[in-house]
């Protein structure tokens, strides 16, 4: 089978794709894989060097949710349609909503990740004001879901979500992300702090929600979602705030390794958005052995289950005073790190997406199952 992935490298979908990817090549499938946004550099396609059956092709086009992305659609657009002429696969696998309806022969499955509406929904509790570039984005959101041949959310939270501000379309299906427990270290010895990862401006994620009140262990917070490639010279970026109340590490952008070592090392991870479709950043926490201290969202919920603790919805004060319960507890944190860890492994390893999308493709019309 072979599968024309389309993805972006500005955002956590990044991250998805290199796990969807290398799982899909690793089962014998053909994968074309299509970049969108800016062209990364090497250090971020590293991983594809010894991906033997994938097929690279890098390209500059603005996504959808970008403010002039409609300027570069139908150049897009027809780019994927002739290059779907040229490779002729067997499905699209697209992870924008906007190529849902491109004109082609074969089936489309799009996965809903976020969206610009759900966020401005669930960041302001009200709708944006209505403008022509956000007029046009809904409009390509819908004619994609309505376009797709089956439409994949990461949550049925997400789902739900969808059908409140968009559509509710025929085939829709849940499968949860999932990621590799091989990069990550569970048997570090675990220090007295609480990490997160999210910019401190960024609504969606409220990291700043740490900033407010006094923790009884330090706090580290990540400023950037996802992993940067190392740089070349050496470069300082972490800023301690320390008063008599509050002691607060921010720390710049981080590679893979570094990220790595702050997950392991952190006894607690606080998972503090307001908006969160999935949540790569506590599945890689959990995957590291952190207990899990989530808002009270419904994703959060659906997701973890009781294998979390949880803070009232968007409240500083009380995720301080969770953090506080738990931490004066070295065995309810403990425990609450083996549950999230356990949970993190049955339910969100790569194998069973892998297998969930494996299962997708061959129940869509007009596909010929056949192992590359």
């Amino acid at each position: 089978m072979h599968v024309l992935v389309t993805t972006d490298t500005i955002s956590g979908v990044w991250t998805y794709t290199r796990e969807l990817v290398s799982g899909l090549v690793s089962r014998g499938l053909r994968v074309t894989l299509v970049s969108l946004g800016e062209v990364p550099l090497p250090e971020q396609t590293a991983w594809m060097d010894n991906l033997h059956g994938l097929d690279y092709r890098p390209t500059a086009f603005r996504l959808e949710w970008m403010h002039e992305g409609e300027h570069d659609y139908k150049d897009s657009a027809a780019y994927l349609k002739s290059l779907v002429e040229e490779i002729q696969p067997d499905v699209l696998h697209l992870n924008q909503f906007c190529y849902g309806d491109l004109p082609v022969d074969v089936p489309r499955v799009v996965v809903a990740h976020g969206d610009l509406i759900t966020w401005w929904l669930a960041v302001h509790g009200h709708e944006p004001k209505s403008a022509r570039w956000l007029h046009r984005y809904r409009e390509a959101v819908v004619r994609g879901l309505l376009g797709a041949t089956a439409v994949v959310a990461p949550s049925a939270s997400m789902l739900d979500a969808l059908h409140l501000s968009y559509v509710q379309v025929g085939r829709e299906q849940v499968i949860y992300n999932g990621r590799n427990p091989i990069f990550f270290n569970p048997y570090v010895s675990k220090e007295d702090s609480i990490l997160s990862v999210g910019r401190l401006l960024d609504a969606g994620k409220q990291v700043h929600l740490l900033t407010q009140h006094e923790h009884p262990l330090s706090v580290c917070i990540v400023g950037s979602e996802h992993p940067v490639s190392p740089p070349r010279i050496p470069i300082r970026a972490d800023v301690k705030v320390s008063t008599d109340q509050l002691c607060v590490s921010l720390k710049g952008p981080q590679t893979e390794a570094q990220l790595r070592n702050l997950y392991s090392r952190a006894a607690v991870y606080a998972a503090t958005a307001r908006y969160e479709p999935f949540g790569m950043e506590p599945l890689e926490a959990a995957l590291s052995r952190c207990a899990i201290v989530a808002n009270d969202i419904p994703s959060f919920r659906e997701i973890w289950g009781d294998d979390a603790v949880y803070f009232r919805t968007n409240d500083a004060g009380s995720l301080a005073s969770t953090i506080r319960e738990l931490t004066e507890d070295r065995e309810k944190c403990r425990a609450y790190a083996n549950r999230a860890y356990q949970r993190a492994r049955d339910r969100y390893n790569h194998k069973r997406m892998l297998d969930e999308y494996l299962q997708l493709y061959r129940g869509l019309p007009s596909v010929e199952w056949a192992a590359a």
